[in-house]
Formats: C-alpha cells, structure tokens, sequence
C-alpha cells in the first residue's frame, strides 16, 4: 500500500517546481491525489479521464474499474517509479492506497522553429519557442532529470513579465543562485520585453563591454549548462534563454564541438582564437608597421605596401576608419534588412565600395585585403554577444597603434587581458577555462570511446 504522505515525502524539495502540480478531487464520497508536471501533460486528458469520471463513480470499486479497463493505466508498485514515470509526462493517481500512471503526454502545437543565430551542421535544429510552458517541456525532454527545478517569478512594475527559472538542485552553485535571485529582486524597469533586455538590467556595471550571462535559443545548449550546474532563465514571449554564470570560454565555444570529433572540434576552437586575434589587432598592426615600424618586413614586402598606397593622399589610420566605417555599415545594413535581400545588397555593396575606392585612390588594395580579413574573422566568433563586444575592442588598439606603433598594440593587448581577467560572472572569474562547475560524460572532449 502507498501513503500520500509517503508520495509527499518522496517528492520531496521538488514539490517547490513551479510546474509541479498536485490536486486533491473528490465527488463527496470518493476522494483522490493527482500529481502531474504542468508543462509535460495535458490539462484536458487529466480532466476528461480523471475528474469527470470520479465524478460519476459511486463506489472505489468503480473507480478502480475506469482506471484499470477503460484508461489502461499503468500500476505503480514502487514510489521509486514515481518521478521517472512523471518526467515522461504521466500523471500519478493516487486512490485508496494505491498508484496508477496515466499517459498524459501534451502535444506541442507551438512548433519549435530552426536555430537561426546558432545553426549546427550535426546537432539538432530545433529552437525555443516565445512560449515558456513550451519551451520548458523542450528542456525536461532533453534533460529528464528529476532533480531539475523550476521556479517562477516577475519583472516589470507594469508588464509583470513571467520568468521561469531553471535549475539542478543538486548541480547549482548556491551562490550564484541566491545572487541571481537578488538581482532579479532589485530589477526596477517598466516594462521587460526581451531577454536581451533583462540581460542588461541585470549587469551591475552600465559601461561593461562584455557579457557576463549568455543567450542562447538552443535546448541542447540548455541541457548541457544545467548539467554544469549553471541556472537558465526563460521569459514569456521570447524565444532566448540566459544562462548564469557565462565566461569567456563559453562565448567561443558552439554546440557542433560536442558533436565533431576530438581532433576536428579542438582544431575548430583553434581557429577561433586565431580569429579573434586577427579581428582585433589586424588594423592596428597595419597602422603600426606602415606609420611607426616598416622595418618588420622585408625590403620587397615594404616597398610593396608603399606602391599600393601611392596614390593614397592621407595617412593610413584615416585610411583605416574609411574601410572599417565601410565594413561595419554593411554588416549592420545585412541585418536590418530583409534577408532577402541582405545578403544581395551585402555582397553587392563591398564589391563596388571597395573596388570603386581603391580605383579612386581612397584606399590600397592591401587595405581591402586587411579588411575583408577582419570582417571574415569576426563572424567566425560563434556567439553574437561576443563577436559585437570584439568589433569594438579593436578601435581602442589603433588609437594605441596611431601614436606608439607596434608598442601601443603590446601595451593594448595586455591592459586588455587585464581587465578581463579583473571581470567576473557571479562570482566566477570570467577567463577560467571550463565547460561547468561539472563536466557531464558525453560531452567531455578527449572521453576514450
């Protein structure tokens, strides 16, 4: 025989999940507990099947009978079956001291959409929804774990905008989630839209130039950081997660390097940093070796550069903000526009831009090779947080670059290792290398097969 009180104790800490429902039906004379995950089952199967009928029955015997005949429940003999059978969207009826599991499963009509701002060639294509009971039975089917909690809460003294916030309870770090929660307590705005938004509101220091949370609309990527213990935010009416705490680490990293191989996906990573180094300080070595230190290069080399820009009339850091302004209204004009034309007008527009100056001698040929180089490194930085924080860190080195040479760019490069090294994310210093307070097998590169 199984006790309610036996049911309650088993649940345990995760009758404080959000989505966890428990209701007591009764029709006068017959009474019985049923416990279901509001986000995996249906309201109106639990209805149809469970209240409606209880409410005709007479005796237990008839009862019973509906559960055993004409629903096919499933008998419970074992409370150790309870939250296995639940996350598989069952609901549990608990009636004269025993258990059955109902199939309950909600179908989905909010169609999960394809990732667009991190599509993966392997792994899954699915994206999060704007619905969050939705987007919440996305995640319980991709992390089924009973330990994971949800919690509710608003922001926006007039949108009252709902939250769902996510976690392992046996993962997080309870630091990082009590100051999660002080911050969401001190959160002051109108109105709250977007989980870009909230993402600001939450930063403590307005002028910070890197982010410190990560957005992500994948629910692989959501699965693997709540397996690292990391907490996830959901908002109603936008399709983004935030996950907290994020590093630098995170932000170059992309889902398809926990589905390629060993070798593939560390040399993946690779060229990401040697991209974000070309990005950054790419322009300002130009200006460097060509006003300051020539003497870098060979002899045929330099004179090479000087014959590209004989016909320049300015020095080359003017020359420089030219093509980069070039570059970063393209770039900004492809994602405003429609993207059936972006990427037309995009390609279009740099072709005739950069031949028809160069012809007019407003900047060297090497120039539109410098920042072609740029602009390609730069998308290569799989997260787009990461890769507008960068676009703009490479403008304070050829400041550096104009008036110290090759020195101001070392001097650049080191105060800016500095100040993230000085940055941390919840109390998490923002340029340790980890994947997680917990590496999950599977998706530890390097496991032996």
């Amino acid at each position: 025989m199984i006790h309610t009180e036996d049911i309650h104790e088993h649940i345990g800490d995760h009758r404080n999940s959000a989505d966890l429902e428990t209701q007591c039906l009764t029709n006068g004379q017959l009474e019985a507990h049923v416990y279901f995950y509001k986000s995996l089952c249906d309201i109106k199967i639990i209805r149809d099947c469970i209240s409606e009928p209880l409410a005709k029955c007479k005796t237990a015997e008839d009862f019973k009978s509906v559960l055993n005949s004409e629903l096919s429940c499933k008998r419970l003999d074992d409370v150790e079956q309870i939250r296995p059978e639940m996350l598989k969207g069952n609901a549990l009826i608990a009636f004269e001291g025993k258990l059955w599991a109902l199939s309950a499963a909600k179908v989905i009509n909010d169609k999960p959409g394809e990732a667009t701002n991190e599509a993966s060639v392997q792994g899954p294509i699915f994206a999060l929804t704007e619905n969050s009971t939705a987007n919440i039975n996305l995640i319980r089917h991709r992390y089924p774990s009973p330990n994971l909690i949800v919690e509710e809460k608003t922001v926006g003294i007039i949108s009252k905008t709902k939250l769902s916030i996510l976690y392992d309870k046996q993962l997080v770090n309870e630091s990082v989630l009590n100051e999660l929660f002080q911050k969401l307590d001190k959160v002051r705005a109108d109105v709250v839209q977007a989980v870009g938004q909230l993402e600001a509101l939450l930063s403590q220091k307005k002028f910070r130039l890197f982010p410190v949370t990560l957005l992500t609309e994948r629910p692989d990527r959501i699965a693997l950081n709540l397996a690292q213990g990391k907490v996830v935010i959901l908002m109603q009416g936008s399709n983004f997660a935030l996950i907290a705490p994020a590093v630098f680490y995170d932000f170059m990293s992309a889902m398809d390097d926990m589905y390629q191989s060993f070798w593939v996906s560390n040399m993946l990573i690779v060229l990401r940093y040697i991209a974000l180094f070309i990005t950054i300080t790419l322009p300002a070595m130009y200006i460097a070796v060509i006003s300051h230190n020539p003497e870098v290069f060979r002899i045929q080399f330099t004179l090479s550069i000087a014959g590209s820009r004989a016909a320049v009339p300015y020095p080359s850091f003017i020359e420089v903000f030219i093509m980069l302004f070039i570059i970063e209204a393209l770039i900004e004009s492809s994602i405003r526009l429609p993207k059936f034309i972006a990427q037309t007008t995009t390609t279009v527009g740099g072709l005739i831009l950069g031949q028809a100056a160069q012809q007019a001698g407003l900047i060297s040929s090497i120039m539109i090779i410098i920042a072609s180089a740029v602009a390609i490194a730069n998308f290569v930085i799989p997260i787009n947080a990461m890769s507008f924080a960068i676009r703009i860190v490479k403008y304070p080195l050829i400041i550096l670059a104009i008036f110290f040479g090759i020195v101001g760019v070392i001097i650049g490069v080191f105060c800016f290792l500095l100040y993230l090294a000085n940055m941390k994310s919840f109390g998490e210093p923002y340029l340790r290398l980890f994947l997680g307070e917990h590496s999950p097998s599977g998706y530890k590169q390097g496991d032996s097969a």
